[in-house]
C-alpha cells in the first residue's frame, strides 16, 4: 500500500456542481462546504472519524431542496473511495462498528465487494433537523454505497433523539470505512474470485 489512495471527482448537473476529494490514508482533515449546516457537521464527524482527509465544495438547487445536493454528494464521495482503494490490494475489504451518541446506538457494516448495496433500517423521529429533511440520510447513503460499490448496513439499535441517531450512524460509518480500507498484512487481494 505505498501508492497515495486519493480519489477526486467533480460533477456537474443541471442541479448541482461538486468537486471532492478524499483521502484514505489522511489525518481527519476537512474542508466542506454544501450550503447545508447539518450535512456539513456530519460530513465533518465522518471524516474526522474515518481519519480521511475530506474537501468537498458544492453548490446546488437549494432554494427547492436539500435533495439534489445530498444526493450528488454522496454519488461523488462514493465515486472517490472507489478510486482511491485502486485494485484494493492488500486492504481488510470488511469494516463493522457500534457508535453510541448519548441515548442512541448505531450499527454500520461495510464490506468493500465491489457490489452496491445499502440495506437501511434506522427510522427517524423527525422529520427535519433544522433545515435538514432526515430522509436524505438514507438517500446520502445509498448514493455512496453504490457508486462506491460496496455493501453498506445501517441498523438503529435504540435512539429516541433525531441528532443523536444521525450523528451516532455517521460516525459508525467513519470506523467502519476506516477499518476496511486498512492494511490486512496480507498481499493480495481479500477474496477466492480474483478480483473485488
Amino acid at each position: 500500500m505505498s501508492r497515495l489512495r486519493k480519489g477526486t471527482v467533480s460533477r456537474k448537473t443541471g442541479e448541482t456542481e461538486i468537486n471532492l476529494t478524499v483521502d484514505l490514508d489522511g489525518t481527519g482533515a476537512f474542508r466542506i462546504q454544501t450550503g447545508l449546516p447539518f450535512f456539513e457537521h456530519m460530513l465533518q464527524l465522518f471524516a474526522k472519524h474515518a481519519s480521511f482527509d475530506l474537501e468537498i465544495a458544492a453548490q446546488g438547487d437549494l432554494a427547492v431542496d436539500g435533495h439534489h445536493t445530498v444526493e450528488d454528494a454522496g454519488i461523488c464521495l462514493g465515486r472517490a473511495i472507489k478510486e482511491a482503494l485502486g485494485g484494493k490490494q492488500g486492504i481488510k475489504r470488511y469494516g463493522s462498528a457500534i457508535i453510541p451518541m448519548d441515548e442512541a446506538l448505531a450499527l454500520v457494516a461495510v464490506d468493500l465487494s465491489g457490489r452496491g448495496f445499502l440495506a437501511f433500517d434506522a427510522p427517524m423521529p423527525a422529520q427535519r433537523v433544522g433545515d435538514f429533511e432526515t430522509e436524505l440520510v438514507e438517500e446520502f447513503l445509498r448514493a455512496v454505497a453504490m457508486n462506491g460499490e460496496f455493501n453498506l448496513h445501517v441498523r438503529l439499535l435504540a435512539g429516541k433523539n433525531t441528532h443523536h441517531i444521525i450523528e451516532s450512524i455517521f460516525k459508525a460509518l467513519g470506523h467502519s470505512l476506516r477499518e476496511a480500507v486498512a492494511a490486512s498484512g496480507m498481499s493480495g487481494i481479500p477474496t477466492t474470485k480474483g478480483v473485488l
